[in-house]
C-alpha cells in the first residue's frame, strides 16, 4: 500500500511540473519569397572575389560580367548594396539588380559587408568603411575588372542605400588599411528607399548612438555630391519619406542634381515585392544613367 501511495504522489508531481513548464512558442514562419527573391533564385554570378580581409573575415564581391566581356575592357560598373538594417542580408538578395546591368553591358557587382552586431563589436561605422573600401578596391583594380574607374554607379536598398550614400558623403570614415589617395566617391548614386536620416525622426538612431549625426546623409549634403536618383514610397514608416524629401531639397539647394521618384502610399521595400514596380524602377534608372552618359 505504501508503495502505491509513493507512485501516486510521483505521478501527481510530474503532472504539476509539466503544467507549470513554459510552452515552446511555435517557430516563426519563414518569409515568403518576394518578386526580387524569385528572380535572384535563378541567378549566379560570373565569379566571386575578395576585396578586403579584416582579422579572419574575408569580404567578397559577387561579380556579373556582361556577354562578350574580355580582359582589358573599360565598362561602366553598377555596384549594389543589400539592406537589412545593417544587421542582416546577403549579396544574393540584390543579384537581379547586378544582373540587369550586366545584360546592358556594365559589370554588375553585389557586395558583402560586415554586419552590425553588439556581440561581435561591428558598428555601423564599420559597415560604412566596408562600402568605401569596396569602391576603392574597384577603382584600384579597374583594369583587372574591365571597368572604367570614372563610370562607377553605387546603389543600395534601405540600409544599403545608406551605405551607398556614405561612399560619397562620409569623408572621415575610412578603414586604416585603405589607400586614401583612391577616391571612394562614385559617379552616380541610385538610392532605393534609403536610410537617409539617422536622427530620432528617421531610422537607426538607437543602433548608431550619440554619434548618429556623423552617419546621417541628410546632414552631410554639400556641393559636388554625385548626381542621385531616389526611389521612395510615401507610406514608408521604416525609413520615413520625409527624410528622402529633405535630402532632395538639400541636394538641390547645394546645386546638385537629385531626382526623387515618389510611389504614393508605397511601404518600405515596395519595389522589391512587385515585379511591375521593380521593372518600372529599373526602366527609370536606365533613363537616369543614360542622361549621365553612364549607360549606352
Amino acid at each position: 500500500m505504501k508503495y502505491l501511495c509513493v507512485l501516486f504522489l510521483f505521478a501527481i508531481s510530474s503532472l504539476q511540473a509539466q503544467s507549470s513548464a513554459p510552452t515552446e512558442k511555435p517557430a516563426a514562419k519563414p518569409k515568403a519569397p518576394d518578386a526580387v527573391d524569385q528572380m535572384a533564385a535563378v541567378l549566379k554570378p560570373t565569379r566571386v572575389m575578395r576585396y578586403k580581409k579584416i582579422a579572419d573575415k574575408e569580404l567578397q564581391l559577387h561579380v556579373f560580367e556582361p556577354e562578350g566581356f574580355k580582359a582589358g575592357d573599360s565598362r561602366g560598373c553598377y555596384l549594389i548594396i543589400h539592406g537589412g538594417g545593417w544587421t542582416g542580408g546577403t549579396p544574393p538578395r540584390m543579384y537581379p539588380f547586378a544582373a540587369h546591368y550586366a545584360k546592358l553591358g556594365l559589370v554588375g557587382i553585389s557586395m558583402q559587408y560586415r554586419l552590425h552586431s553588439k556581440e561581435t563589436g561591428v558598428s555601423v561605422f564599420d559597415c560604412v568603411k566596408d562600402a568605401r573600401s569596396a569602391v576603392r578596391y574597384i577603382r584600384a583594380h579597374a583594369m583587372e575588372l574591365g571597368i572604367d574607374p570614372q563610370k562607377i554607379i553605387v546603389s543600395g536598398g534601405s540600409a544599403g542605400g545608406h551605405l551607398a550614400a556614405a561612399t560619397a558623403l562620409f569623408d572621415n570614415v575610412n578603414e586604416d588599411s585603405d589607400d586614401l589617395k583612391i577616391s571612394p566617391i562614385p559617379n552616380a548614386l541610385v538610392l532605393l528607399f534609403p536610410v537617409i536620416d539617422t536622427s530620432k525622426e528617421g531610422y537607426g538612431n538607437e543602433k548608431i548612438g550619440e554619434r548618429w549625426q556623423e552617419m546621417s546623409p541628410v546632414h552631410h549634403v554639400r556641393p559636388g555630391v554625385p548626381s542621385t536618383i531616389i526611389f521612395h514610397g510615401t507610406g514608408d514608416t521604416v525609413t520615413p519619406f520625409a527624410g528622402a524629401k529633405a535630402f532632395q531639397e538639400a541636394m538641390l539647394k547645394a546645386g546638385n542634381r537629385c531626382e526623387l521618384d515618389i510611389n504614393e502610399g508605397g511601404v518600405h521595400g515596395y519595389l522589391m515585392r512587385n515585379k511591375a514596380l521593380y521593372d518600372d524602377t529599373m526602366s527609370k534608372t536606365d533613363v537616369f544613367l543614360k542622361s549621365l552618359g553612364l549607360l549606352k
